[in-house]
């Protein structure tokens, strides 16, 4: 079967939910997100809120097409335990940096697991379900479909599982800046917007400076000596963050593969062309 998401933490929700879940409610879900049966989808204080079309069923009396009221909610996570959570991510570099970039790290759980707490699903008490419909088994069909409508929103904003666990985006990598090692990332990642100014020519063009006069010697040694030693350059925290801190998957890009793999791929093929010629 297809992979319904393209990243690994909206797979790894839908494997979460397998995990106590019965397996055929799920893939009937699963048609219900694909066939567009879910018509309105909202995140509100922690609860995910939708609509989903039901089915006519002339057999059982149903005559015209039911919309159905569902409610998902995530049991969240207290103020006091996302200290600890955070103290803990804020000790690992690779973590702050790819959370301030926008990007969930791939072993995030383990964090969590410290603390003794789970950011994906881990039991069937995780989830406070509600469905308007008669059907007295949960999920129900269109609880399953909005479970996967979450997963793929998961692609396109990999913080809502934040955010149903009690602390937004915005509040995390707030938190995040302000330890040691985000302040140093945090100011890489500050981009200053420049206007820009229109020119007479695209060529530059020399500027005349008045040099005070030097005898031969200064002209060709300096009138200051050179050091002695060469301060080497700093190397950047996160190399290429300009390309990584727009995510796997960012608004331009339409592809099912991760924007920033595809940019691995061709900055390497680029490297490899240039040492066969030469440069």
């Amino acid at each position: 079967m297809a992979k319904f998401s393209r990243t690994w933490w909206g797979e790894r929700f839908i494997e979460a939910l397998e995990q106590f879940t019965d397996p055929a409610r799920l893939k009937r879900g699963r048609s219900y997100a694909k066939g567009g049966k879910v018509l309105n989808y909202k995140l509100s204080t922690g609860e995910i809120t939708a609509t989903v079309r039901g089915s006519v069923n002339p057999y059982f009396g149903v005559y015209k097409e039911p919309r159905y009221k569902v409610s998902i909610a995530i049991t969240p996570i207290s103020v006091k335990q996302w200290s600890k959570v955070i103290q803990e991510i804020a000790s690992k570099a690779s973590f702050v940096s790819k959370l301030l970039m926008n990007e969930v790290p791939d072993r995030i759980e383990e964090v969590f697991a410290k603390t003794g707490l789970h950011l994906l699903p881990h039991s069937s008490k995780d989830f406070k379900t509600d469905c308007s419909c008669p059907d007295w088994a949960n999920p129900c069909k269109h609880i399953a479909g909005v479970y996967y409508l979450v997963a793929s929103e998961l692609d396109h904003n990999p913080f809502l599982l934040f955010e149903l666990r009690g602390l937004s985006k915005e509040a995390l990598q707030k938190e995040l800046a302000k330890t040691p090692l985000g302040t140093a990332l945090s100011q890489q990642l500050e981009t200053v917007e420049v206007e820009p100014k229109s020119v007479d020519s695209y060529f530059t063009r020399p500027i005349k400076q008045k040099t005070e006069n030097a005898t031969l010697k200064e002209f060709w040694t300096g009138r200051k000596r050179l050091p002695k030693a060469i301060e080497t350059a700093t190397p950047p925290i996160v190399h290429a963050i300009v390309v990584k801190k727009q995510g796997d998957f960012p608004p331009f890009w339409g592809r099912d593969n991760s924007f920033v793999e595809a940019m691995e791929l061709l900055y390497n093929e680029v490297r490899t062309r240039n040492k066969s010629i030469g440069i």
